[in-house]
């Protein structure tokens, strides 16, 4: 036992000796005229190379078109009414109109998903911003419930220090 722990010792010892007296050489730059403006002081920025399987770009290149497709991107809305009978489409935009009326500065979209007329509110990034409408308009709309959806954008404000140039 007493050898096997001297020999593990001195394994260990011998590698970590390995490890401290190691050194990195970065290549020479190459191209100076291509890189990005003070790169040539970083080494290791004038020439990089990855490789990567051809599997995780197509994935990547999957991914952006994928993307591109979706106009919007994931979050949650407020669904306060849905319906599919005959008038379901004008009895839609009805609630439209009276959520409108009750609760101004919220976006309401009517979605049709065959056959049923769905209308929905807000564009929340998390369930937890959902949750604050919903507890808002439970007096008003008992049946409210939290929906995961594709969201608009969220439109981004000017700061006070950004030129309108």
């Amino acid at each position: 036992m007493g050898t096997m722990r001297v020999i593990y010792l001195l394994i260990t010892g011998i590698f970590f000796l390995q490890q401290s007296f190691a050194q990195v050489t970065f290549p020479e730059p190459q191209e100076p005229d291509s890189l990005p403006a003070g790169a040539e002081k970083i080494p290791v920025l004038t020439r990089l190379d990855v490789h990567q399987d051809t599997r995780v770009e197509k994935m990547l290149k999957w991914h952006v078109e994928d993307n591109k497709k979706r106009d919007g991107m994931e979050g949650f809305r407020v669904e306060i009414f849905s319906s599919s009978g005959l008038d379901a489409k004008e009895r839609a935009e009805e609630e439209k109109v009276k959520f409108l009326k009750l609760y101004p500065g919220y976006h309401v979209h009517v979605i049709f998903s065959a056959p049923v007329f769905k209308v929905r509110t807000g564009d929340f990034r998390t369930k937890n911003e959902a949750l604050k409408l919903l507890k808002m308009i439970q007096k008003d709309y008992p049946g409210a419930f939290i929906v995961p959806d594709i969201i608009d954008f969220p439109v981004l404000k000017k700061e006070a220090y950004e030129r309108s140039d």
